[in-house]
């Protein structure tokens, strides 16, 4: 991992330990809510990937009507359909990751579409045979995102697509000739409990 990814890293920690402070200071919704959906690369990545599921966990705190941040896992498995290993069991590559997100959404209760943008660090696993061709892989990624979220007392649910942007995707640099290119994107449902 390079000085620039620990320093993404770091950041996108902080970010998410400010966010938490700041939200313990001022009154407002907590929301804890679980999603699932399916996601991709984009890109030379997309080209020797299938889409595949994605899921996680997320912590939301919203200190004021339109200002919310989130913290929280995410993952995803996407098959490699690389011809070259077409004969064998094909490989996947296993995502666990950690985001940060700061929201803005105009000040509704009960429907509430919102944008989003933060940081964050996941640890991509190849999982199967690949030889040096697919390497695990630490990168950095800067999350972009938009929804809607429906609250109704102490339930919440929505639904977001998700555009992340690849920092550092060294993963597949030696299946594509040059720097392999490309993001992740997912679309997912949210639901969970406000307290």
């Amino acid at each position: 991992m390079t000085r620039r990814g620990i320093r993404w890293a770091v950041l996108a920690l902080g970010l998410g330990v400010a966010g938490t402070a700041m939200a313990q200071d001022k009154q407002g919704d907590v929301n804890v809510f679980v999603n699932g959906g399916i996601g991709g690369y984009t890109g030379d990545l997309g080209e020797l990937s299938a889409t595949g599921p994605s899921w996680g966990a997320t912590l939301n705190l919203q200190p004021f009507s339109m200002l919310g941040f989130e913290v929280g896992y995410e993952g995803s498995k996407n098959d490699v359909t690389d011809d070259r290993f077409r004969a064998a069991e094909a490989p996947s590559l296993i995502r666990h990751g950690a985001t940060t997100l700061v929201k803005l959404s105009p000040p509704f209760e009960k429907v509430r579409p919102f944008v989003g943008a933060g940081l964050g660090v996941s640890y991509v696993y190849v999982r199967g045979g690949t030889g040096d061709t697919y390497t695990s892989d630490l990168m950095q990624e800067v999350p972009l995102a938009a929804g809607i979220e429906f609250n109704a007392g102490a339930l919440t649910a929505g639904i977001r697509g998700t555009w992340r942007v690849l920092v550092d995707d060294n993963f597949a640099d030696e299946a594509v000739p040059g720097d392999a290119s490309g993001a992740l994107v997912d679309g997912t449902l949210t639901v969970g409990g406000r307290f």
